[in-house]
């Protein structure tokens, strides 16, 4: 079965999109079979992996029940558009909503290893979604003063999507992106988060720097476009196979990075 992984956040910002673009990179670099799936109606993800922006069909026909999920798959990405957002009002009105992803998805495990959703960056039904439909939920959080209110704001969307929905959702821990730890607040924001959450917060924070912008434009990972900051990604990854229980991959991982 594959580790299906919701990587989600309350507000927009916080590198979630960012991330899961080179976690996906990082795990393929390790001998896993990944596969991204974009549910953001603003397609950052799709744009960061540089999908035709006609490829189709996309998730929404897959969410509609108009297309096979397998069908959609380009390139190891799920793609978004804008047209999503249509989609979710559609399913909104829907008998079992909560479980339209899940039902969608059923006959990818065999194809795939790890599975990433990539979240709005909002709480809606369509993150909802994406929780009932995974194994494990990873939350993104900006190295600032309200990190700790929105990491309380998404698990409380866990715990809703446990109730009844998936209750074997489990969580994976919090990264802290975009951080500069140089500065006195943003380890202010880490120590709080060490404090109520204890080992739940990853032990790797992600600098902020200009060239994720930078590597998004030109839709290359930073793992080519500037393989310093790439580390952070790899060490980031190095902690959640070995949360996963992925030793395999681990020991691929670190191989590859000796071979380097």
């Amino acid at each position: 079965m594959a580790h299906k992984i919701a990587v989600l956040s309350q507000k927009g910002g916080t590198g979630k999109t960012t991330a899961v673009r080179h976690l996906t990179d990082v795990f393929r670099r390790s001998g896993l079979r990944v596969l991204a799936v974009d549910l953001d109606p603003q397609g950052n993800l799709s744009d960061y992996f540089d999908v035709d922006p006609r490829a189709a069909p996309t998730i929404r026909e897959v969410l509609l029940g108009q297309s096979r999920a397998a069908e959609a798959v380009h390139d190891g990405v799920i793609p978004a558009n804008l047209s999503l957002a249509e989609a979710e009002l559609s399913l909104a009105g829907k008998m079992g909503r909560e479980l339209s992803l899940r039902r969608a998805l059923r006959g990818l495990d065999e194809d795939w290893d790890v599975v990433f959703f990539d979240c709005p960056p909002n709480l809606g039904l369509l993150t909802v979604n994406a929780l009932v439909a995974a194994d494990h939920a990873l939350l993104s959080a900006e190295a600032q003063y309200f990190a700790m209110q929105g990491v309380q704001q998404a698990l409380e969307v866990i715990d809703l999507a446990r109730d009844g929905l998936n209750p074997g959702l489990q969580w994976l821990g919090v990264v802290l992106n975009i951080a500069d730890m140089r500065t006195v607040h943003s380890r202010d924001a880490f120590r709080s988060l060490r404090e109520h959450l204890g080992d739940q917060l990853m032990e790797t924070t992600v600098r902020q720097s200009i060239a994720y912008a930078e590597s998004a434009e030109r839709a290359v990972s930073i793992l080519e476009y500037r393989p310093d900051l790439g580390q952070d990604y790899v060490a980031l990854a190095d902690e959640l196979l070995d949360r996963l229980g992925l030793a395999g991959a681990r020991r691929r991982l670190r191989s590859e990075l000796k071979a380097a």
